[in-house]
């Protein structure tokens, strides 16, 4: 521990130094140190270190590695999941689709919230009747073990990957613009911060960075969405028609069918945003840090209360940042300005930043100061979620469950966890830099499409049908992955965009393969199923009763640890 801490002061004493040496992120001249941003950024920074090493003291068991004990409130575990949610995505990402595409931009916000009601009437009581850490252990209750778990682990960890991108580019431009870092060392300086959050202090520092961080983006974004309307007197008829004013695409903002114009795309990306959140480990593991499933439920509902209201805010934000942000020149690239003539294209940092600069325009430099290491929690909370939900597929499902069969010590799987945490650090770092110019609400549609296609079937169908096998679920869901994932390779955003193929050669036209890569899940999952005769089919059938009962009454559900 006493490493880390010279490790970090090092690198808090240099950051400054670090930024008055860089340039812009065009590689013009030196940048303007905003040093209220920095002292706020280095603040929070410190702030969570210390509830790291607060709850690295605390983190002696597997329990409270994984899930914090149990001990979470449910108005506690409300805030976190919405903090869980409230992602770069979510705060970058959707303002800046809306700053780019206008009215469009809300079917990300909107796909996400619906989601909602899907867990909260389907999985959350069951899912904390039947678990203990993982969502693996709720698929693989009555299923095979080895089989199952080396799927959920499979499908966690690629819709992980997808999501740890989308946060480290958001990390990435934010640092650069802010510090005027090179990108690449951004990446890596979020990447390094989340390991050590992780590897030290667990759930329970995961958990609290989650809740604070909620706090602070809920209060920062109250006040910006506040600060956009005082300026139009309260009126969104007022901001709206500045906004077709002053877009490039005049009053076609507030149409739908900019950003998706084909109908196959657009219900694709419905479901994928309904039915992703369902499948998403880092959103699952959150239903074990409470003591029961009334405490899940309530989590669930503030949860969905605090992410609602958030969301109706970034839709304002965004058109705040058309009127505010596009038609000021302080935020605008010369260069780009000069061969677009258009204030949308020539944002600097890109649409990704639209929130930081309308946070320079309503608030001044100290508001953005604010906002910037806020949004730089979100993101750093959300990677810390993220990553340990992907250590612990690893560590439990894999090595704990599948390699040592259920009788690992809980040291070694600790440990086994935190060497994940470091590698999926490594990871998130390279693909954050591959990925550095896609749109942050973008990939993590992709990430819900993969969460929607390999691990929602499974759990859903594990739950509710008695005739599920265990080879209908290897197959049904190895098929949704493996489709969603070929289906998102060769699509146009990343096939064109990331992989600089010509445009108009991507092999797959739709941005989102959730329509086809979930119905081919299962329809595989009830196809492999029913042709099942085997032995291992007839156990899986018999059990059915016994975990309805579980998951329906609690009886002999995991609880939670007394500290």
């Amino acid at each position: 521990m006493k490493k880390v801490s010279w490790l970090l002061t090092l690198l808090l004493v240099g950051m400054p130094t670090f930024a008055l040496a860089a340039g812009t992120i065009d590689g013009g001249s030196k940048q303007a140190i905003n040093w209220s941003a920095i002292g706020m950024f280095v603040g929070f920074v410190l702030l969570t270190l210390v509830i790291t090493y607060w709850a690295a003291k605390r983190t002696a068991s597997a329990a409270d590695f994984y899930s914090a004990g149990g001990g979470i409130t449910g108005f506690q575990n409300g805030l976190a999941i919405a903090g869980d949610y409230m992602s770069a995505a979510s705060f970058l990402g959707i303002s800046g689709l809306v700053y780019t595409s206008g009215y469009d931009g809300l079917i990300y916000s909107v796909g996400w919230l619906v989601g909602w009601p899907i867990v909260t009437f389907l999985i959350a009581e069951q899912l904390r009747n039947l678990g203990k850490f993982t969502f693996a252990d709720v698929t693989s209750f009555r299923l095979g073990q080895t089989d199952i778990r080396i799927l959920a682990a499979c499908g966690s960890l690629v819709t992980v990957a997808f999501y740890l991108i989308a946060q480290m580019v958001g990390a990435g431009k934010l640092i650069q613009l802010l510090f005027g870092l090179d990108y690449w060392i951004a990446v890596v300086l979020v990447g390094g911060l989340m390991m050590i959050y992780v590897t030290f202090g667990g759930m329970k520092a995961t958990t609290w960075v989650q809740i604070i961080k909620a706090v602070l983006l809920l209060a920062g974004a109250t006040f910006m969405a506040g600060a956009v309307l005082y300026k139009f007197g309260f009126s969104p008829e007022a901001l709206f028609a500045k906004a077709t004013e002053v877009h490039p695409k005049k009053i076609a903002i507030m149409e739908p069918g900019s950003l998706i114009s084909n109908p196959l795309s657009a219900i694709s990306l419905g479901l994928a945003l309904m039915f992703g959140t369902a499948g998403l480990p880092h959103i699952l593991m959150r239903f074990f840090t409470v003591k029961d499933a009334q405490a899940a439920r309530k989590s669930v509902f503030y949860a969905t209360g605090f992410i609602g209201y958030f969301y109706v805010l970034t839709f304002i934000i965004g058109f705040g940042a058309i009127t505010l942000v596009s038609t000021d020149a302080t935020f605008l690239d010369a260069s780009i300005l000069e061969k677009t003539k258009s204030g949308i294209a020539a944002i600097k940092g890109g649409s990704n930043m639209a929130a930081i600069h309308l946070a320079n325009a309503v608030g001044g430099n100290l508001f953005l100061g604010f906002i910037s290491a806020v949004a730089f929690a979100t993101i750093l909370a959300v990677v810390s979620g993220l990553a340990l939900a992907g250590a612990s597929s690893i560590s439990h499902d894999l090595y704990g469950m599948v390699i040592k069969r259920g009788a690992a010590n809980e040291q070694d799987e600790i440990r086994v966890s935190k060497i994940a945490t470091l590698v999926l650090g490594v990871l998130a770092i390279f693909l954050g830099i591959v990925f550095e110019n896609q749109n942050v609400a973008f990939m993590v549609g992709l990430a819900f499409a993969i969460a929607a296609s390999c691990n929602f079937p499974v759990l859903v169908m594990s739950i509710f049908w008695k005739g599920l096998t265990t080879r209908g679920a290897l197959i049904g869901g190895f098929l949704g992955l493996i489709s969603a994932v070929v289906g998102v390779v060769l699509s146009p955003a990343v096939w064109e965009a990331t992989l600089g193929y010509a445009k108009g050669s991507a092999p797959i036209k739709l941005d989102n393969p959730a329509l086809f890569s979930m119905a081919i899940a299962f329809a595989g999952i009830w196809l492999f199923s029913i042709l099942d005769r085997s032995k291992r089919a007839a156990i899986d059938r018999d059990g059915f009763d016994a975990q309805f009962v579980r998951s329906q009454t609690g009886i002999g559900a995991a609880s939670a640890t007394t500290h």
